[in-house]
């Protein structure tokens, strides 16, 4: 219908000045006669002009004093004629509301007295807010300086009208023609396609974005480097000869490349990925880690943690109902364990207590992967007692559980990263060695180390990196060498030691997004904008 109005007119009409007013004069919605025009706009059938208009309006305090009154005038009238009336008294006739502004702008005004009694200074006022207000609605055009005043009590408020003026467009026709957007089956065989006349083709427009999955940051990390058949050629041309891995080839890329701009991705890895990246390349072993469910003797007990230590209370750790104990430990390694924790062995005393076979039976969801550990080390140990003993390198990156309360910084399941290295005569300088090069492969090259104290290692020490970003020195993870009273029971000979060391795959994920709380990385509080619009991001390579 308005189209047909909007059409109509202009075919007798040089112009339509005023959308709003047209739509009044033919009994039609605005906002119809505007989706109109637009529609018309884009094909052609007229030539639109913007209109806008600032008009003051009554805010819903403003309307509500232009009924009832202005507060000041309220309060005014509330106040007896003759006399005066406890401020407390006042307090009860009037809105709370009413009250605070009224004794304000009465005062101001000079027509009350203000105190504990208040009385009248004046015996008539009249009513300027009102009267003001009124005009307003009305559509009345009032002084500037009136205008300031109510807008600052926000009595009114500027609100903005859009419109249009129309003319005849290069296309118009008093009735538009309907266009096909798609040649059919019909149109084909009766002939309708000769005078059909079809919707253009933009060819330059973009389609929808296309909804494909999206990997949660925590797994997600760039490497950025180029096709390696593309990246050999330039090499050959270059006659230059290099082994081609990730840093060797980043350093030529930085060398030859800076500042251009290559499309296509060689790689994109992810967090955990390239930490598994960086684990092979230093040659280490993937551990199982699909154990969600451990025993408390490989858990606690194997690494040489007392029984009665905190970390084995309910508060901390997750116990569970059913299964509630395990069914199967290797009866030989358990008696060795339990005699060096009562009574100690290879150089200790001990912790001289009665060790609990129903405390170690006790199934849990692991807190550590360091539970994943006692058990591969102790595979270890036995291979090598049928065979001679040969070093090991292992890693795993899982999740872990821990009872604990959930704020910005800790969840009740984060994920860890460990490492450890198994090998005969292994001092803490090679702990050192090993951290400052895994490390330095993930960009943290200054280290710092803190002696500190774990139930299974000594020495231990807690690592910490400078963090640029932040100006300070970060605590990135802990580490050590497992004890003797750990090792020896498992069947390890003197000469052979383990070193470790372990951090968790939340921190390090955190910095590098600019993350400040922990709910927002993991669990079910992840706002799945965030999975989409988080770039990936560089690690690893420097």
């Amino acid at each position: 219908m308005a189209e047909e109005a909007i059409l109509g007119y202009l075919q007798n009409h040089e112009e339509i000045s005023d959308s709003g007013q047209f739509a009044t004069d033919h009994g039609l919605d605005h906002s119809d006669v505007v989706n109109v025009i637009k529609s018309l706009h884009g094909f052609r059938y007229v030539d639109a002009q913007d209109i806008k208009r600032e008009t003051d309006v009554l805010t819903e305090e403003g309307e509500k004093y232009a009924e009832q009154g202005s507060p000041e005038v309220q309060l005014f009238l509330a106040v007896p004629a003759e006399g005066s009336i406890l401020k407390e008294e006042l307090q009860k006739l009037v809105d709370p509301a009413v009250f605070k502004i009224g004794c304000s702008q009465a005062a101001k005004n000079k027509w009350v007295q203000m105190g504990n009694q208040i009385s009248r200074k004046v015996q008539h006022v009249e009513d300027r807010i009102k009267d003001l207000l009124l005009q307003i609605r009305d559509g009345q055009e009032i002084d500037t300086g009136d205008k300031k005043s109510l807008k600052a009590r926000k009595l009114i408020a500027v609100q903005t009208w859009k419109g249009y003026s129309v003319r005849k467009g290069p296309d118009y026709a008093p009735i538009r023609r309907r266009t096909a957007t798609d040649l059919t089956r019909e149109y084909l065989q009766g002939g309708d396609w000769r005078n059909i006349e079809f919707k253009e083709y933009n060819f330059s427009a973009k389609g929808p974005p296309p909804e494909g999955g999206h990997l949660h940051p925590l797994n997600k990390a760039r490497i950025t480097l180029f096709f390696f058949n593309l990246f050999s050629l330039f090499l050959y041309i270059l006659n230059e000869s290099y082994t081609l891995n990730f840093h060797t080839s980043n350093q030529i890329f930085k060398r030859h490349w800076d500042g251009i701009s290559v499309e296509g991705i060689m790689y994109q890895s992810y967090v955990k990925e390239r930490l598994k990246d960086i684990f092979r390349l230093m040659n280490f072993e993937e551990m199982p880690t699909n154990r969600y469910v451990e025993s408390s003797f490989w858990n606690f007990d194997a690494l040489f943690q007392p029984q009665q230590h905190p970390a084995r209370d309910s508060h901390d750790t997750f116990f569970l109902k059913a299964p509630e104990t395990t069914k199967q430990l290797p009866e030989d390694y358990v008696e060795l364990v339990k005699r060096v924790h009562e009574s100690g062995g290879y150089g200790s005393r001990g912790y001289g207590y009665d060790w609990k076979r129903e405390e170690a039976n006790k199934n849990l969801l692991r807190t550590h992967t360091t539970a994943i550990s006692s058990r591969m080390l102790y595979a270890v140990a036995q291979l090598a007692k049928q065979q001679s003993f040969t070093p090991k390198s292992y890693f795993s990156i899982d999740r872990v559980f821990r009872n604990e309360a959930v704020d910005r910084t800790h969840l009740a399941e984060f994920h860890q990263i460990e490492g450890l290295v198994c090998d005969r005569g292994l001092t803490l300088g090679h702990l050192i060695g090993v951290l400052q090069d895994f490390f330095s492969r993930l960009g943290m090259d200054k280290l710092k180390f803190k002696p500190a104290y774990n139930p299974y290692t000594e020495p231990s020490m807690e690592i910490f990196s400078y963090h640029k970003g932040l100006g300070k020195w970060v605590e990135i993870g802990n580490s050590g060498m497992f004890r003797p009273e750990m090792l020896r029971p498992m069947g390890f000979s003197e000469d052979v030691n383990v070193i470790a060391w372990g951090l968790s795959l939340e921190r390090p994920t955190m910095i590098l997004y600019g993350i400040d709380n922990i709910r927002e990385l993991f669990g079910h509080k992840v706002d799945l904008a965030l999975v989409k619009r988080n770039p990936l991001c560089l690690i690893g390579i420097q």
